[in-house]
């Protein structure tokens, strides 16, 4: 079978591989769309840190069992499913609370374990999610609203809140639908992009500024007081900074977007604390699959206008370098099997 693999930062190759097989606890997909995120870009530039080279990346996919293990109990070959791709040992301390996105032993498919942008993958049962009908370009989408899902557990929207989000990208899109759709009474999105922030209105946002007509005062103007959360999808450290200056007395500050891991932000611990701030990371998802599938499912989240790209596999280092450098560029998946 073929599969994309990167032997060492910026350097990949289309290979001939064997089939995998699964183990008794395991199925294997025959992938039919995965996306590019972030996490793909970082590996590719070497800059991940749990990456393993050789490494076939992906882990946003989706297809259909084409074989399953002795052991598994609940699929079948023929079943149109997605996964979710983080793998947690279940034993270490982290585990034991419920907290698996923080397994200290986790294996993560298309980082430290073979990926989905390749014909074939194995996964365990206990990861692997039905999808009924839904399309599989927009079941490849599950697993980054599940994650912009565990962000919202964490951050608990309140009805009727207001939210800022700054970045228009796929995931801040996500992020901006969800947060609608958790009760939040006005959405403002923030981006650098016109043509990303037209799209951010066509799904809902409330309004859509452009970075560069920000000031304080436009702010003041929808919320006199602050926003009730503010939060940044964009993992920049300076529009991280300049989030404390919008969020109310007692409000939430958002950190969703990936930061890089040496970058730090400044911020005034006093205000912090005479404001009563609240800052909330959210690191991928933890068993949040269920509800992102319901959400796209039932029409709550729209995923497919996100999707700008479509690439064979073949295409892989143009399909990298479309998802870092397009500038009209949204989510970009590769097709490995039309069938």
């Amino acid at each position: 079978m073929i599969a994309s693999q990167i032997k060492a930062p910026k350097k990949a190759e289309l290979i001939d591989i064997t089939r995998p097989q699964p183990k008794a606890n395991e199925v294997l997909i025959k992938v039919k769309n995965a996306g590019i995120c972030g996490t793909d870009i970082h590996i590719w530039h070497g800059d991940y840190a749990i990456a393993r080279y050789p490494v076939t990346p992906g882990h946003e996919f989706s297809g259909v069992i084409s074989a399953v293990g002795d052991k598994v109990k609940n699929f079948k070959v023929g079943d149109r499913v997605t996964a979710d791709p983080n793998i947690p040992c279940n034993i270490c301390p982290s585990c034991q609370r419920n907290e698996q996105n923080q397994c200290e032993n986790i294996e993560v498919v298309g980082v430290n374990r073979s990926g989905a942008f390749a014909a074939y993958i194995t996964i365990p049962e206990s990861g692997v999610f039905d999808i009924g009908d839904l399309s599989f370009e927009a079941a490849a989408l599950v697993e980054p609203l599940a994650c912009v899902v565990w962000g919202l557990k964490r951050v608990q929207i309140q009805a009727g809140d207001s939210v800022v989000i700054f970045g228009a990208g796929p995931m801040g899109i996500l992020m901006m639908q969800a947060v609608k759709r958790a009760g939040a009474a006005v959405v403002v999105m923030i981006d650098k992009e016109a043509w990303r922030l037209e799209l951010a209105e066509q799904l809902g946002a409330d309004l859509a500024l452009q970075a560069s007509d920000l000031t304080t005062q436009s702010f003041k103007d929808i919320a006199p007081h602050g926003f009730d959360v503010v939060a940044d999808a964009t993992g920049v450290p300076q529009v991280i900074e300049q989030c404390f200056d919008y969020v109310r007395p007692r409000g939430k500050l958002w950190i969703f977007g990936v930061a890089p891991s040496q970058a730090t932000a400044s911020f005034s611990p006093f205000d912090v604390f005479r404001k009563d701030l609240t800052i909330i990371g959210s690191f991928a998802l933890n068993k949040t699959f269920h509800e992102a599938i319901a959400l796209i499912k039932s029409g709550a989240v729209r995923v497919k206008p996100i999707i700008s790209h479509k690439l064979a596999l073949e295409q892989f280092t143009e399909g990298l370098r479309i998802a870092e450098h397009d500038p009209k560029r949204m989510k970009v998946q590769f097709v490995m099997d039309k069938t």
